[in-house]
């Protein structure tokens, strides 16, 4: 199919104005009906403007991505309105900083919450609908901390060395189903003018999108499970 062929739907959930919107714009350039599922749907509604002015189809919607239910009915809705969900980004983040004396119950399990437990919910109902269809892709946006705790952050690195994990268990049982599980990790997404900086300094939201449409598009015979991105420029 060319890239102006309609192609299923493409589900981004806990998209938010960076690399959220950056992904719908390259889906649905693509050939893709965009779905951006948010906690607050009204925030996407430029986005969706900007998309469909340029010829494409998206679509916000508002779910609670630590609620089941929600998660459940958020599927439902998409397979039966727009298409068969062909590629999954779960995007949600709870980056909190706080010393450990200070971080207090509630903040940790908020953290996991959010980061891991959404992201179990929105991969096992991608897998419901993709594995009887033998196709998909389930994209999980991590974090530096997602394999370095550090100072201070506690309760973020649980809930993204979780989320990590549960990818890779994913990707090893669901990989033979034809389902392609890729864990991304990248460090912060420039999405303005930072004049201070060194040019391509900072990774670009269109470069991190780009390279989600790469990885649902590779050859199972070479998939891409675990992809680091970083600027030329960083020291690691």
């Amino acid at each position: 199919m060319t890239e102006g062929e309609k192609k299923g739907a493409a589900l981004l959930v806990g998209a938010g104005d960076a690399i959220g919107a950056a992904v719908a714009r390259r889906f649905a350039t693509g050939g893709y009906c965009v779905c951006v599922a948010r906690r607050d749907a009204e925030k996407s509604r430029g986005v969706v403007q900007e998309i469909v002015a340029s010829g494409g189809a998206a679509h916000a919607v508002s779910t609670d991505v630590r609620n089941e239910e929600a998660v459940q009915a958020l599927f439902a809705q998409v397979e039966a309105e727009l298409g068969p969900v062909e590629v999954c980004l779960f995007n949600a983040g709870a980056n909190v900083k706080a010393p450990l004396v200070e971080t207090s119950s509630r903040l940790f399990f908020k953290a996991w919450e959010l980061a891991c437990y959404g992201g179990f919910l929105t991969g096992r109902e991608a897998a419901r609908y993709m594995v009887p269809r033998g196709r998909g892709t389930i994209l999980f946006t991590g974090a530096t901390a997602s394999v370095r705790g550090g100072a201070g952050f506690a309760a973020f690195a649980a809930a993204k060395f979780g989320l990590r994990a549960l990818a890779q268990s994913m990707a090893r049982e669901l990989a033979p189903k034809n389902i392609h599980v890729v864990h991304h990790r990248r460090l912060s997404a420039a999405t303005g003018t930072m004049p201070d900086l060194a040019p391509d300094s900072l990774i670009q939201t269109s470069s991190v999108a780009e390279a989600y449409w790469a990885l649902h598009n590779q050859s199972r015979d070479g998939w891409t499970h675990e992809l680091d991105l970083r600027p030329y420029i960083e020291r690691w």
